[in-house]
């Protein structure tokens, strides 16, 4: 009988305990069902836990029974206090302006802005989607347990959504210590302010909207979150939710015209005021403007900015604007579709939900597919044009105001001080075309466009180099795309003008040529010297073919003079000439021995030169004599005949010996262009990060580095978690493979931006190639 009475007893306690709170759940961070909070929270307050948990009296209650049945049993039950409890009874929160003096736990405030009471009042307004759930996290109740503590203080009870209530009684204390301050001190924990920020929400977006609300002390309102988010702007989530906050107030008064304010605020996207104008412009029948152009793709949730537009955003606003106005001149017509406008606000309040902003009824047109997509073919066309200035800025030590820099900027956007700096450096390169043939040194070349010489020219200085001369009207020799070789620093090049500045297509005779200029050129400075008529069969071998134009004309001639100043070898030939059969080795023979005795005479030096290079082309080097005396019989008027006062200025070349010269290089021509096509040995495209073995990356940051390289752009928490698993620090691991980076191509392959991290994929793709 004992037995039963024990087990009802249990039931009771069971039921009056447990059942009753299934049916009225606690609203503690654990229990209550909230959206998720923002990812950047827990880095924001360098939280762990998002349950707040209380270790006062006043937060656990203990439940003590005892049973008897023969025996004593105690049980103990704890209850959770409710962290946000609607209380129907107590004092009537209200509004506390600023000058009024509130004294809260011993604590005196006199700044206002905050509600004061037991108990919130039922919201006045019903706005579409408004979700109250009767409490306030930022209402200061005085009858609970306050200790005052310096506002630096913080503890586990603020955690995600904190609220005054759920605070312990220290960070109560705590709290009201920060608003009893000027609350200008941004090393107070940012928690504190979210409670602060809460109120000022409710009252500009809930009771704003009760016509008592004066536009005064809505723009008080608007002026402190402004203020505070001047000084919190560091902390990316307060920014962005103070900065949503401000927009939406905007659109809720627009005869105050608050908008104005925010034009020139840091870190402002507009997304709603932007949909609002643009609305109202279709809807007007107006032309979409170059600001709001601009917008559009800034705010576009399918157009990411490449790295150019957002390393040089200044720049690519101002490009921007300029072409589409070229374009479109006062802007593109839109005609107005019928989905209609709807701007919702997020707060940023655990108590407040889904607030749809009252607007006007106007068609959507950010919705529209076709403008945009206008408009992000012209976005491309820009951020391609900031590339090289983006890449130069990219480097290390490099800065906007560079000469480099500024010269490297489309011609629209460069300011009037470039004007100077141009002259300049033309004035200079004229003096070295006229009195050098445009030959001059690597280094000179980065003197004269005020940078310093890098230590290595890689593709990137090359591309640099070659963008910068052509601005300038010039072009340079050798140039990777058209010559296969890129000058070194320790060098030389060649400045020629650049004649129409419109690039070409380089034809197969016009590759075949170089690569004989090149050959010819080896063989020709074989005795470490050269003959006016070596060069001239060089020469000749540019002037007579018809098929040239005058560009490529100007660039074979600079291209040769800078061979000749630039002695080649076999370096990077050998996989070339593998490709080659005996008949085409043999052809490859007989030209260069044609260029050999061009002068008439053929030093034991040359001949043996011929000789290493017949071997390399896998010819019999016996046969070199052979060759070379039947090449000399057949002159008729061999160059050593010729009086020395007129062997350099009256040159002449036999018709015959031409006939042969031509000859030759038509059986090569086409050979040649599989030929010596690089002086360094190139790996082929395909080959992965993985077999070049990253450089100096260790295994941990090659990876990394690896698994970074799935996507373009990565929050900042997914990088620091996707680090994790190699145990690296997100700061150090980019810095690690930014270093490895700039040593292979001097650019840094990933980008670290306030929010989020980008790789680069243009340079992620040299670095595989």
């Amino acid at each position: 009988m004992e037995l039963w009475i024990f087990i009802a007893v249990i039931y009771l306690v069971y039921f009056l305990f447990f059942k009753k709170k299934k049916h009225k759940p606690a609203e503690t961070y654990a229990s209550r069902t909230v959206e998720a909070p923002p990812k950047e929270w827990l880095a924001d307050n360098k939280k762990k836990e998002a349950v707040v948990r209380n270790g006062d009296s006043e937060d656990d209650n203990l439940a003590t029974f005892t049973l008897s049945s023969g025996r004593s049993v105690e049980y103990q039950i704890t209850t959770t206090q409710r962290q946000n409890p609607s209380k129907t009874t107590g004092a009537l929160a209200r509004w506390v302006l600023p000058a009024e003096v509130i004294t809260v736990g011993g604590i005196e405030i006199t700044g206002g802005h905050f509600y004061f009471g037991q108990r919130m009042k039922p919201a006045g307004q019903n706005l579409s989607n408004y979700y109250d759930d009767g409490s306030e996290a930022s209402l200061i109740d005085d009858t609970l347990k306050i200790y005052p503590k310096p506002y630096i203080y913080e503890d586990s009870s603020l955690g995600y959504w904190p609220s005054f209530s759920s605070l312990s009684p220290v960070a109560r204390g705590a709290y009201l210590s920060w608003l009893a301050s000027d609350r200008c001190d941004a090393s107070c924990p940012v928690g504190y302010v979210f409670i602060y920020l809460y109120g000022l929400e409710r009252r500009a977006l809930v009771d704003s909207l009760d016509e008592n609300t004066s536009d005064a002390e809505f723009c008080d309102l608007f002026k402190e979150i402004r203020r505070l988010r001047s000084v919190f702007i560091e902390n990316r989530s307060f920014r962005n939710y103070s900065s949503q906050l401000l927009e939406a107030m905007s659109i809720l008064r627009p005869d105050v015209n608050l908008a104005a304010d925010l034009d020139n605020e840091m870190g402002f996207s507009n997304g709603m005021q932007f949909k609002l104008a643009l609305a109202k412009a279709v809807d007007a029948g107006l032309p979409v403007s170059a600001d709001l152009a601009l917008t559009w793709i800034t705010n576009h949730t399918e157009y990411t900015l490449r790295t150019p537009a957002r390393r040089c955003a200044k720049e690519f606003a101002a490009l921007f604007k300029r072409r589409y106005i070229l374009k479109y001149g006062e802007g593109m017509l839109v005609k107005p579709n019928k989905t209609r406008l709807r701007l919702d606000y997020t707060p940023a309040s655990p108590n407040l939900r889904g607030i749809r902003l009252q607007v006007p009824n106007l068609p959507d047109p950010s919705a529209l597919k076709g403008p945009v997509q206008k408009i992000m073919t012209l976005a491309d066309i820009c951020t391609d044009e900031l590339d090289a200035y983006s890449r130069y800025l990219g480097r290390k030590g490099t800065s906007e105001n560079d000469i480099a820099a500024i010269m490297l900027l489309p011609e629209e956007i460069i300011d009037e001080s470039a004007g100077k700096i141009s002259k300049t450096f033309q004035r200079w390169a004229n003096e070295v075309i006229a009195d050098h043939e445009g030959l001059t040194s690597v280094a000179k070349f980065w003197e004269h466009i005020g940078a310093s010489c890098p230590e290595k020219i890689n593709k990137k200085e090359a591309d640099l180099m070659q963008a910068f001369a052509l601005k300038m009207g010039y072009s340079l020799a050798p140039d990777p795309f058209y010559h296969h070789v890129k000058a070194e620093v320790d060098g030389v090049l060649v400045l020629f003008t650049a004649g129409e500045r419109t690039p070409f297509s380089p034809s197969p005779e016009f590759i075949s040529a170089v690569m004989t200029l090149r050959l010819g050129a080896m063989v020709a400075l074989t005795d470490n010297s050269l003959d006016q008529a070596e060069r001239k069969v060089l020469e000749n071998a540019i002037d007579h073919n018809p098929s040239f134009t005058d560009d490529e004309k100007r660039s074979l001639h600079a291209y040769l003079t800078w061979q000749l100043h630039t002695p080649a070898n076999m370096t990077g030939m050998k996989n070339r000439i593998a490709l080659l059969s005996v008949a085409e080795k043999s052809a490859v023979g007989r030209i260069i021995v044609s260029v050999a005795c061009s002068d008439g005479s053929i030093a034991p030096t040359e001949i043996k030169q011929l000789e290493k290079i017949y071997s390399s082309l896998g010819l019999d080097p016996s046969s070199v004599s052979a060759n070379i005396h039947q090449h000399s019989t057949a002159e008729i008027t061999p160059v050593s005949s010729v009086p020395a006062s007129q062997s350099t200025a009256e040159f002449t070349l036999d018709a015959n010996v031409l006939a042969r010269h031509e000859s030759a290089t038509d059986d090569v021509r086409k050979l040649l262009s599989t030929i010596f096509t690089e002086d360094e040995l190139e790996l082929p495209e395909s080959v992965p990060v993985s077999l070049l073995e990253e450089g100096s990356l260790d295994s941990a940051h090659s990876q990394l580095y690896r698994r970074l390289l799935e996507k373009e752009k990565w929050s900042r928490k997914e990088a620091t978690e996707l680090c994790g698993n190699w145990n690296l620090m997100l700061g150090g691991a980019l810095e690690v493979i930014n270093d490895w980076s700039y040593a292979a191509v001097d650019a840094p392959v990933l980008e670290d931006t306030d929010d989020d991290i980008w790789v680069d994929l243009e340079i992620a793709k040299e670095l595989e190639g």
